[in-house]
């Protein structure tokens, strides 16, 4: 295998990952739509936010490899 290649279990492993950052995004971001408490719904929103950075940033890793 050369340096610049992953396995495919390497990437079975990334795309589980993608996925679930992916899932977790929305699912923050649709309990932040039914959030009352403004401080709660804020936490939903950032975490949303997070999940969705985590996933661009692995997308971002494997567009570059």
């Amino acid at each position: 295998m050369q340096s610049g290649q992953m396995d495919s279990n390497n990437l079975k492993v990334l795309e589980d990952q993608l996925n679930y950052e992916s899932l977790m995004s929305k699912k923050f971001s649709h309990y932040a739509n039914f959030c009352t408490d403004t401080e709660l719904k804020n936490l939903c929103q950032q975490s949303s936010q997070k999940h969705k950075q985590h996933y661009n940033e692995l997308l971002n890793f494997l567009n570059s490899h």
